[in-house]
């Protein structure tokens, strides 16, 4: 099967002003991006703030172009393509969910329109046509059709994600890409989106993209997992393993800062910082906050090993002292944490 999309050693570096009038930091967004996004598959990326997962998702649907690198869309090169071509293969595919629906939705534009602007941009059907397909947007978020005339600041903060969500499927996309679609909304909210998404895309067989802090979550709604750490993809798991058989000790420890309540056991310790993505470690950019860590792991990154490839998931790492599959992460717990004295 063909993919959707593809990244191939996609490189994102902002240039950032530092202290100095004239001068400019760079600035290391995305390192080396190796990815592939196939039709009907969930893909959740997680890692700590400032990794990079908001600016993959962002090269993932054509909004940032890499530095360098290529991305392949539906098996063409998405920026070799002339701009209008571009727009049209990019946005009539793709739809993006934003973190905060009441600052992605236009507050001066009633629900229909929101919804409508996406198939007037693209030409899509007659006017007859776009009206009715705005009343289906709505009915398969479960807006009721009452809210097409309000204003984004007239409804909750679910219903602007419902509009926010309506209007990336408005154009009948291939693929979503959803980044942190419910860290602004209530608790009591969020488990409603993300029903309304897996569901979505049960019934529409989209490829989804789901950018998330909760990882817990990403884990559950996901066929992949995705780690990332200043700017790299550092591991790629199956969902089903990346609790108990995740092998670079970055994805460990942070699936042990959010324990079942069933099991509960204490987090993994990391010391320190993640560091300045304009001033990344040499080699590997974990080592600097890795128990593991030795000279080898500063003198060189390490490349991508292979634990599964026969598995339709499939399963990759890069690090140079990876955890060893049946070390279960409560004993990497008991070997790292300082009140428990380690094994000999």
């Amino acid at each position: 099967m063909n993919p959707i999309v593809e990244l191939s050693d996609a490189h994102v570096v902002h240039k950032a002003r530092s202290g100095g009038l004239f001068t400019r930091d760079r600035v290391y967004a995305l390192t080396g991006a190796d990815l592939t996004i196939a039709p009907g598959e969930t893909v959740g990326v997680v890692g700590e703030s400032g990794c990079g997962k908001s600016t993959l998702a962002k090269v993932l649907v054509g909004v940032v172009r890499p530095t360098s690198g290529t991305v392949s869309f539906q098996g063409r090169d998405l920026w070799a393509m002339r701009p209008a071509e571009r727009r049209a293969a990019v946005g009539g595919s793709t739809g993006m969910i934003f973190q905060d629906p009441s600052t992605a939705l236009n507050r001066r534009l009633p629900v229909r329109q929101i919804l409508r602007d996406p198939l007037d941009v693209h030409e899509r059907g007659t006017k007859p046509q776009r009206e009715a397909r705005v009343r289906e947007l709505m009915s398969l978020v479960g807006l009721p059709r009452a809210l097409a005339d309000a204003l984004p600041g007239q409804l909750s903060g679910g219903q602007r994600q419902r509009v926010a969500i309506a209007r990336a499927l408005a154009l009948d996309p291939d693929l979503v890409v959803a980044d942190e679609p419910t860290s602004a909304l209530d608790v009591s909210v969020r488990a409603q989106i993300l029903n309304l998404l897996l569901d979505l895309k049960e019934r529409l067989n989209l490829a989804l993209v789901f950018v998330s802090h909760d990882i817990q979550t990403v884990r559950r709604m996901s066929d992949r997992v995705i780690t990332m750490y200043l700017g790299r993809i550092v591991e790629e798991s199956p969902a089903a393993e990346v609790t108990d058989r995740a092998r670079h000790p970055y994805t460990r420890a942070l699936f042990s800062a959010t324990p079942g309540l069933l099991d509960p056991i204490d987090p993994i310790p990391l010391t320190g910082p993640v560091p300045s993505a304009t001033r990344p470690p040499s080699g590997c950019p974990f080592r600097t906050r890795c128990w593991k860590a030795d000279e080898v792991c500063a003198a060189e990154m390490p490349d991508f090993s292979v634990v599964s490839a026969t598995s339709d998931a499939g399963h990759r790492f890069r690090c140079h002292h990876p955890v060893q599959e049946d070390d279960s992460t409560r004993d990497l717990v008991r070997q790292n944490h300082p009140s428990h004295p380690r094994e000999p």
